[in-house]
């Protein structure tokens, strides 16, 4: 083959199932070059998997452009459909799989996982053109026809498994109330101890008592933030206030705490160790921090006199659980939970809340 008429890359040269794969460094300005983009280029029966969905990629975009300095993305993997040969830069047995891989200009390309990353790529260098010498790592098979690509998207995501929220949140460093989530926790003897941090829901069995998303939820909810958004200083001050007086006034989990309760026996028992009651109490959080910001704390504190039990059906049922006793968290339960929060802690409802109420009695919701 031509060098002068090809692409070519510094590669490594691998084998998987009989068949060698390359993989090579591409620089960012010409991955939105040689990569089918354009739905209308790709073969019908290809199509279908690769639809972008276009709402991922200005938050993908914002990502590379907000974090040049250390922004991270993994390798782009994808079928090439055209001549190509492997030359070694020799033949010692330690480094005959290190060479430059020659890809004919002909050749089509069809990104088998990596489209987002692909798209959000060309936006970011519309922006900063100085990324486009940056490189990102591409996995390259060779695929005639494109025949097996389908096969390839499909054995690539067939074992994906994708992270937890709580694992998300525990190791982003950037989004401001994931970090003062997490100080938080680490502060909060009991949230310290009974807080999982991996998992999104709790097995009857977990040793603890609340997950890291649920915190994180009622957190937005308390400040009225979605995820990403800004924090102010007096948000972080009401959060780091607002915790440890809940885990003070909450007298189950300071049974937990003496080892007079299990975590399991709590989960069992209570609707105060389950998601519900947290996002509901972050609703009421926001409430106090709104039309109570000189005494909110007095209103907390009365969470102690509630009865948390669920064979308190007069309470909790319909709202915190269903008539088959099952724990029920969605955002309609955790409204309704709220309410009732309220009415045992002696705060009114709104207007609005006062409607979804009346229908909820009058069993029309």
């Amino acid at each position: 083959m031509d060098a002068t008429f090809s692409y070519n890359f510094p590669s490594i040269r691998g084998v998987q199932a009989g068949k060698e794969y390359y993989v090579a460094m591409c620089p960012l300005r010409i991955i939105s070059k040689i990569f089918l983009f354009d739905e209308e280029e790709i073969p019908p029966d290809h199509r279908a998997q690769r639809i972008l969905n276009k709402t991922r990629i200005p938050e993908m975009t914002n990502y590379i452009i907000e974090n040049q300095t250390d922004y991270v993305f993994s390798s782009i993997t994808a079928s090439i459909d055209g001549e190509i040969e492997f030359i070694p830069f020799n033949n010692d047995a330690s480094s005959r799989d290190l060479g430059q891989l020659r890809i004919s200009l002909d050749s089509r390309f069809l990104i088998n996982d990596g489209q987002h990353r692909r798209a959000a790529i060309e936006e970011a260098l519309k922006i900063s053109p100085e990324l486009g010498n940056e490189t990102i790592s591409v996995v390259f098979f060779h695929d005639d026809g494109l025949k097996k690509s389908q096969q390839i998207f499909s054995d690539l995501n067939r074992h994906a498994v994708n992270t937890t929220s709580s694992i998300g949140i525990l190791y982003d460093h950037r989004d401001q109330l994931a970090m003062v989530t997490k100080d938080v926790i680490a502060t909060t003897p009991l949230l310290n101890r009974y807080t999982d941090k991996e998992r999104v829901s709790l097995s009857k069995n977990s040793p603890k008592i609340l997950a890291l998303n649920h915190i994180f939820n009622t957190n937005l909810k308390l400040i009225k933030k979605t995820k990403g958004d800004e924090i102010s200083k007096d948000d972080e001050v009401f959060i780091k206030q607002f915790w440890p007086l809940v885990c003070d006034s909450i007298v189950e989990w300071n049974l937990v705490l003496k080892k007079e309760l299990t975590p399991r026996d709590l989960r069992a028992n209570y609707i105060v160790g389950h998601g519900v009651f947290i996002e509901a109490l972050g609703l009421v959080g926001q409430y106090l921090r709104n039309y109570y910001p000189l005494d909110w704390d007095k209103y907390i504190r009365k969470l102690s006199k509630a009865d948390w039990n669920r064979s308190n059906t007069h309470d909790w049922l319909g709202r915190a659980f269903n008539q088959n006793g099952r724990i029920q968290k969605t955002s309609y339960t955790i409204q309704l939970t709220s309410h009732k929060i309220k009415q045992l802690i002696e705060l009114p409802l709104t207007e609005s809340e006062q409607v979804l109420e009346d229908k909820f009695c009058k069993g029309a919701v």
